[in-house]
């Protein structure tokens, strides 16, 4: 089976889009963790138990995100190039952040002083908020627009400064999108704590699953609003045939006023996503009240999908507009790669991609139980 070209930059849209749904629900799991880890965990113990919850798996869930820039650079490689220029400062920032977390999940139980330990919980503290927050802004300045443009060779060129390319991106909208992805992935890494632990650190974990479950839904429902009535879509006025050779330039594109509200009129069932991640957030609070983790979790990671989908669905065929020209914005149909790469890429992921997903179960499955205080010190060797 050949897949044609219009329908194989569809299918990537989808596979990219799965990529970093699958990044959220796993890693963003332990970035939760992480920036629960000095709250939930009242002394050395406790946060033992915290870390121990995700530290054999918090590497195997970041190769999603690894996974997906690969994924991105492949398939959308003009996207990539813009990205790298309008982002550069918020991803080394992401980098450094992210630094934090093989060095304190590996080190921090080395030495036996309260300082140490102390200041390495912070760090991974630090490592979880700060990948939280710089998404969720990415995404923001995504729905606004970013300052690019392409030259006649379709170079990209990010106008601002490269020093201070940060202090842009932290706009109202932006940082409203940021707090969204923080108190969206700290309510699932809430409601894992609360399935592998006991009380008193499960306790408190419920706790905090009702406090960012709220800040969720509020905090979505704003955006939402302000998406509607106070940021300007993007709209393509002409282009040409979708399946034909990616040149951004060739098409016409106009800003106006409740634009990335035009796929719920074309596509009605596209509601179903905003619906998603108001009914997912409200399950989880109400399960993990009811003492049902299990099940918050799954509807947490249904939130989640619901709330990344609706950013998706409301820019398609959009993947990076541009603020000062809108023409060089890249969507679906002009940014991808060859139909040869898009094709070799899709076989490759039918074949790998249901290996990795049963080589990840099954490690759940194995490490699968409650962390105690009791089990850490009776086998302190093999533990975090």
């Amino acid at each position: 089976m050949i897949l044609d070209y219009e329908t194989l930059k569809l299918v990537w849209w989808v596979l990219v889009g799965a990529l970093l749904i699958g990044f959220a629900v796993t890693d963003g799991m332990d970035m939760g963790v992480g920036i629960l880890l000095p709250f939930v965990g009242r002394n050395d113990g406790e946060r033992r138990v915290v870390i121990n919850t995700v530290g054999p798996h918090w590497d195997g869930n970041q190769v999603w995100l690894i996974t997906a820039g690969g994924a991105i650079f492949a398939a959308w490689p003009a996207v990539y190039a813009a990205a790298f220029s309008g982002f550069y400062m918020a991803m080394l920032l992401v980098l450094f952040a992210l630094f934090f977390r093989p060095v304190g999940f590996d080190y921090r139980s080395k030495i036996a002083d309260r300082r140490w330990r102390n200041a390495w919980d912070w760090g991974l503290f630090t490592g979880g908020l700060v990948p939280a927050l710089v998404f969720g802004v990415a995404f923001g300045n995504l729905l606004q627009g970013v300052p690019f443009h392409l030259d006649s060779l379709l170079r990209a060129h990010y106008e601002g400064a490269l020093l201070t390319a940060l202090l842009p991106l932290l706009n109202p909208f932006a940082l409203l999108a940021g707090l969204i992805s923080v108190a969206m992935l700290t309510m699932h890494g809430a409601i894992w704590l609360q399935m592998r632990t006991e009380d008193p650190v499960a306790g408190r974990a419920r706790r905090a699953v009702r406090v960012m479950g709220l800040l969720v839904v509020a905090g979505f429902a704003l955006a939402g609003l302000w998406v509607a009535f106070g940021v300007d879509g993007y709209r393509i006025v002409s282009q040409p045939a979708l399946d034909a050779l990616p040149n951004p330039l060739a098409k016409q594109v106009v800003r106006a006023p409740g634009a990335w509200l035009d796929v719920y009129g074309r596509l009605p069932v596209a509601i179903l996503a905003p619906a998603a991640g108001f009914a997912g957030a409200l399950l989880a609070m109400l399960l993990s009240h009811a003492g049902r983790p299990g099940l918050a979790f799954v509807a947490s990671a249904l939130s989640m999908t619901g709330i990344i989908g609706t950013a998706g669905l409301s820019m398609f065929p959009f993947i990076m507009p541009s603020s000062t020209h809108p023409g060089s914005s890249l969507t679906v149909w002009d940014a991808p790669s060859s139909h040869l790469t898009l094709t070799v890429m899709f076989w490759a992921v039918l074949v790998f991609l249901p290996l990795v997903l049963a080589y990840t179960v099954w490690c759940y499955a194995r490490m699968w139980g409650k962390v105690t205080v009791d089990a850490i010190e009776a086998d302190s060797s093999t533990a975090y």
